[in-house]
């Protein structure tokens, strides 16, 4: 089994960034979900869910560590990264609330007229990171702005099983993956407690419970017809009302991940 592709997302539900290797360390991927896009007024996130076009921001790291936006037929726009402590805006991500720096008015404006909506752009940074989801994972534990933790794994071989399934394929990125995992039987993930890739050590937390947001085409934004994949993989991946698929880690220290990585099953 090796590492086959390696994706982080800048800005929450913003658009994939394919790795060759990448930092990983407490908060996952470096780079990946820590920036989101917040309502001016009560600071509650945005997402595909509500919002697809947020499918077409494409984010990506600029020459001196800012935040670069791009969005089709508009400048791209450089965003500096707030100080830890400054602007501090209260922010909602599902139950948790917390306090993260706004990047400020420029990148808030620019966002604003495109999605017709008052909105913020806001920073996690590391020490203003929240805790995984009570019940699962350390203490030590943290995640920046994933819906809960700070990695997602899911086995090739599992969404090509859903593919020949449904009977088209299906984009693995309709599920924001951080690694997928070539060589394993379908849904073996499942199955995996501790896993090693390269020298880093993984823990398997819990499954990750999928939505309406996997029904839109990752390059569109446009909704299945046919709520694909939703309406096959609840014939067969439904538990206790959630649908599932793919696999949440959390990492053991810190280090770096490339592509065509062995991954070694520990426990």
């Amino acid at each position: 089994m090796f590492l086959s592709e390696l994706y982080r997302y800048p800005v929450k539900s913003g658009q994939a960034q394919g790795l060759q290797g990448s930092p990983v360390g407490l908060l996952g991927l470096q780079g990946d979900r820590r920036w989101m896009v917040v309502e001016e007024d009560n600071g509650r996130f945005l997402t595909q869910r509500a919002w697809p076009q947020l499918g077409q921001l494409k984010a990506s790291a600029g020459e001196t560590g800012e935040l670069l936006l791009e969005l089709p037929g508009q400048a791209p726009l450089p965003v500096a990264v707030p100080a830890a402590d400054d602007a501090l805006r209260g922010v909602t991500i599902w139950r948790d609330t917390l306090r993260v720096p706004d990047a400020g008015d420029e990148a808030a404006a620019w966002l604003s007229q495109w999605l017709g909506k008052a909105v913020r752009l806001v920073h996690c940074p590391e020490q203003r990171a929240r805790y995984l989801p009570n019940g699962y994972g350390l203490n030590s534990d943290r995640a920046a702005f994933p819906d809960g933790f700070p990695l997602l794994l899911i086995g090739q071989g599992s969404l090509d099983d859903l593919s020949r399934r449904i009977g088209r394929p299906m984009e693995m990125l309709r599920f924001r993956p951080n690694l997928v995992v070539q060589g394993a039987e379908p849904f073996a993930e499942d199955g995996w407690k501790r896993i090693r890739i390269g020298e880093l050590e993984f823990r398997v937390l819990k499954p990750s419970v999928r939505c309406i947001f996997t029904t839109l085409d990752p390059a569109t934004g446009e909704r299945s017809a046919d709520r694909e994949p939703l309406t096959t993989l609840k014939t067969f991946r439904e538990k206790e009302g959630d649908i599932l698929f793919g696999q949440n880690l959390a990492v053991d220290g810190s280090g770096w991940l490339e592509v065509g990585m062995e991954v070694e099953v520990l426990e």
